[in-house]
């Protein structure tokens, strides 16, 4: 039987690779853009803080759920059928859309980070983990995102 701790694991897990794929898709939809060079920063970090996640969850151990994994990708590819006031193709809503989205997985992985080490009590169990580093990268991701997003956000709801 899984622990509670499992099963939030797996559950982040899950939303990490969702945010994980949200964030490459919009890097190539952006390529040639202003959007291009901070989303794909964002994309790497987001890749790289995936994998330490990873890392977390050997070490405590928990096992992957292959399940919540397949419906994580699931979901993103299904996202992206929604409308955005375009038929066929990508729009100035898309892409302040992926912005918000990818904003709102930051400060979702920050109460992460804080609540593996402080409620879960990883802090003190993996202290190879540099939670407080972690957050740290969070806010530099933020920070580097979210130009992109306000300028998106003008595109998307200017008057014309």
């Amino acid at each position: 039987m899984e622990t509670l701790l499992g099963i939030y694991l797996n559950d982040q897990l899950a939303m990490g690779l969702a945010w994980r794929e949200l964030a490459r898709r919009a890097a190539r939809n952006n390529r040639g853009t202003e959007f291009e060079v901070p989303l794909r920063e964002v994309a790497s970090a987001i890749a790289q803080d995936l994998e330490t996640f990873r890392g977390i969850m050997r070490a405590v151990p928990v096992r992957a759920n292959p399940v919540k994994t397949g419906f994580a990708f699931a979901a993103e590819r299904l996202g992206r059928f929604k409308p955005n006031g375009r038929i066929a193709s990508y729009s100035p809503l898309s892409r302040f859309w992926e912005l918000e989205a990818l904003a709102m997985g930051i400060e979702s992985k920050k109460i992460l980070w804080t609540t593996l080490r402080d409620q879960a009590n990883l802090g003190k169990r993996l202290a190879a983990v540099d939670f407080d580093g972690l957050l740290a990268r969070a806010d530099r991701q933020r920070s580097l995102l979210e130009p992109a997003r306000a300028r998106a956000g003008e595109e998307a709801f200017a008057r014309r």
